[in-house]
């Protein structure tokens, strides 16, 4: 079972782009070893909420809080040094580096993870990135790139792995290999924020979900309370 003090602390934060604000007092907390979802409709500030807990798009109120430590006003590369991984919307790999130099750019053990992802591991949970090693990155299908997202993310050894739109606009069969990799994580003890608009697999396998509707979190609980709800769904995510 997941530890009871949360690993990742949202709370009130409010965030805007120039004058348009996009956040309103938006909480959502990850606790260690916990997956919780992100879920509602295109547009209604889930990617902003990733940018805000990354430094990308920092809040103006509000806290954020991972490990215990103050992070609102921290730079984006000190926030993933201390443990926060991005698998970020449209995956934004290195096109120019091989599929090898990608995973390897940014690889580090700096937590001290008694097991730590390496090279090999990564191959054995994505085969196809084995087979495509010297590949540039650029010349990757989707799927494989999301993959090498993913894959590039587990090798700094995060204490927290963010995914960004896990599975958009990928075939079925690569959908479903993201789908059983985040179920091999969650199962090794992986703390996941993930968003993602197939409800059916989010259900399945993440112990607790937010929904956010223009900005703000109008609804949160487990996977039960979630599927017991049909026509919260219909209002929140039917298209």
């Amino acid at each position: 079972m997941p530890d009871a003090a949360p690993l990742l602390e949202v709370e009130n934060i409010e965030t805007c782009y120039g004058l348009s604000q996009v956040l309103f007092k938006l909480s959502l907390s990850v606790r260690s070893g916990e997956m919780v979802a992100l879920m509602g409709r295109n547009g209604m500030g889930k990617t902003t909420t990733v940018r805000s807990i990354m430094g990308l798009t920092p809040a103006r109120a509000g806290t954020i809080r991972f490990g215990g430590q103050d992070i609102r006003n921290l730079p984006p590369f000190r926030i993933a040094q201390l443990g926060i991984g991005l698998v970020p919307e449209g995956r934004q790999i290195f096109p120019n580096l091989t599929v090898r130099e990608n995973l390897v750019a940014a690889a580090g053990n700096r937590l001290g993870s008694p097991d730590p992802w390496t090279i090999d591991k990564i191959h054995a949970l994505f085969p196809r990135l084995a087979e495509r090693g010297p590949n540039m990155g650029g010349t990757l299908s989707g799927g494989e790139q999301q993959m090498l997202a993913i894959g590039r993310a587990l090798m700094t050894n995060p204490r927290l792995l963010i995914l960004d739109e896990a599975t958009e606009g990928l075939a079925p069969l690569i959908r479903e290999e993201i789908w059983s990799c985040l179920s091999m994580l969650k199962a090794r003890g992986q703390s996941v924020l993930v968003i993602d608009k197939n409800v059916e697999n989010l259900t399945r396998i993440a112990d607790r979900h937010t929904i956010i509707e223009r900005g703000r979190a109008v609804w949160s609980g487990t996977s039960e309370q979630l599927i017991a709800e049909p026509d919260l769904q219909h209002r929140y995510l039917g298209v």
